[in-house]
């Protein structure tokens, strides 16, 4: 027999809310009975109605406004639900956008998203005002960066203001996700949740990655790269193309591969349990030897340095054993004589005098020093690259090769937003150790030198290639500058009713 529905009254009432009961009452008690498939039946008679006077392109409106709007209420009012859809949508958003199958700008849709979470942020804060998450060191630096972006749209050398609206959102509005994850990210257990979902992503990207290299690639992936000479140029090399998996290029899959292993390494510090640990070690193993299909010399030195810092912070007679040991390993893996092309390629990320690459980006970096040099600020956001090439393509700027995320933003914003952008890096870092050395949660300690090596490799990483300007990188790095603070906080409020719990005794 059903039961009937109740409102609850008296101290209960409190803890429920005008739309939980309003959910109790329509979905669960209505929606689950007879009036609930009459309600379905209505609305597929009138749902094929549409489709049979008007056509199919209102019927597809009348459909995305009918999922639509549930997922925006749902991204501004479930804020865990908008954080782990963000950081799916940016995993997947190249993969889809190469199908060719959705005409719409999926960056676009990404900056609706990331509006939406920032929305809910205040609409939060109406409800419990709490302004102090905000205050930290690395908020304050980022919102400097941010605000300095903003200000490049005056900038009188910029020969170009739509380049800026183009650049401005992959510089400077992704760093809003900072905040987003800063506030909404609220308990362990949720934190545990998102790094679960970063490294599952992470393995179906190498996954992915290793049927490209053993099975072939798919057909649009087939013809998005003989669809501009270019990219063959780039992806091809030494007889065999280079893997992307389901990122933008192969970059963005090496470094997502580099960070998501140094994350597995960071984690089996922890008190974790022994069937999680053999699924770090899997998705450790998975994500860096996929790594090497991309070709990227950039990345492949990347976990060894991070390496450095973790035998530092964690030093002990065992770490340095270890590290001895892989040292060994390492120098025999990079000086052994082979003719598989992939090791070969990863032997000369470690001899910069034989990479011809190498030595011609030195060249650039040098020819456009006197540049940067004499312009405090810049040539303005998005004067190099591709949309320096499309908005104007006759400046001396638009057709330099930055070739590096620091020189790019060097000759962008100038040495005083290089100065801003390395403050930013430092300050992470810094606040990255010494939260790791304060807090005594176990498990929040293991989680923040996961992060501290992310942040590490991004920050060498971004010296060779541009390591946090595609998805999902931009996303990550933020995201990891947030759990820095993040663990610190959680490691605060547990010790903090650890400590009212004696008292209380």
């Amino acid at each position: 027999m059903e039961e009937p529905f109740q409102i609850p009254v008296g101290q209960d009432k409190k803890k429920r809310g005008f739309l939980a009961i309003l959910h109790d009452f329509f979905l669960i008690n209505k929606m689950g009975g007879p009036i609930g498939l009459l309600v379905f039946i209505a609305a597929a008679v009138f749902f094929s109605l549409v489709v049979a006077k008007l056509g199919m392109v209102p019927g597809v409106l009348l459909a995305l406004l009918m999922i639509g709007l549930p997922f925006v209420l749902g991204v501004i009012f479930y804020p865990e639900f908008g954080v782990l859809t963000f950081i799916v949508a940016a995993y997947f958003i190249m993969f889809i956008g190469r199908m060719n199958i959705i005409e719409f700008p999926l960056g676009t849709l990404m900056d609706g998203m990331e509006l939406l979470l920032v929305l809910g942020i205040f609409i939060q804060q109406k409800k419990q005002s709490n302004w102090t998450l905000f205050k930290g060191p690395i908020s304050v630096i980022i919102l400097i960066w941010i605000m300095y972006n903003f200000i490049e749209v005056i900038n009188p050398t910029a020969e170009s203001k739509l380049a800026w609206v183009y650049t401005v959102r992959s510089v400077a509005v992704i760093m809003l996700t900072f905040f987003v994850f800063l506030y909404n990210i609220k308990t362990i257990q949720f934190l545990k949740l998102v790094l679960k979902f970063w490294l599952g992503l992470s393995v179906i990207a190498a996954l992915y990655a290793y049927k490209q290299q053993f099975i072939g690639f798919t057909a649009f992936e087939e013809a998005w790269l003989y669809s501009d000479p270019e990219i063959a140029g780039l992806l091809f090399i030494g007889g065999q193309w280079r893997k992307f998996s389901i990122f933008t290029d192969p970059v963005a899959f090496s470094y997502n591969m580099v960070v998501s292993g140094l994350m597995c390494i960071g984690l089996l510090t922890g008190p974790f349990s022994k069937r999680s640990k053999i699924l770090l070690a899997i998705t450790l193993f998975l994500c860096f030897t996929s790594m090497l299909f991309s070709g990227t010399r950039g990345a492949y030195v990347l976990p060894p340095v991070a390496m450095v810092l973790y035998s530092i912070l964690k030093f002990n007679k065992k770490v340095m054993v270890g590290a001895l040991i892989g040292a060994i390993g390492f120098a025999a893996l990079i000086f052994v004589p082979t003719s598989n092309p992939t090791i070969y390629r990863f032997q000369t990320a470690f001899k910069p005098s034989e990479d011809a690459s190498f030595n011609v980006r030195k060249i650039n970096q040098k020819r456009i020093q006197p540049f940067i040099q004499s312009h405090p600020l810049g040539g303005g956001l998005g004067a190099t690259g591709t949309w320096g090439k499309r908005f104007s393509p006759n400046s001396m700027l638009a057709n330099f090769p930055p070739d590096s995320g620091y020189v790019r933003v060097a000759v962008e914003a100038g040495w005083l937003g290089l100065f801003i952008f390395c403050t930013l890096m430092f300050i992470i870092l810094k606040e990255g150790i010494n939260n790791y050395y304060t807090i005594k949660d176990p498990t929040l300690k293991s989680i923040c030198l996961a992060m501290i090596l992310v942040a590490f490799a991004y920050h060498v990483g971004n010296y060779p290639q541009e390591a946090i300007v595609q998805f999902p990188s931009n996303t990550l790095f933020y995201l990891v500058a947030a759990i820095i603070v993040i663990t610190k906080r959680l490691d605060n409020e547990k010790q903090q009713a650890i400590t009212q719990n004696k008292i209380s005794l």
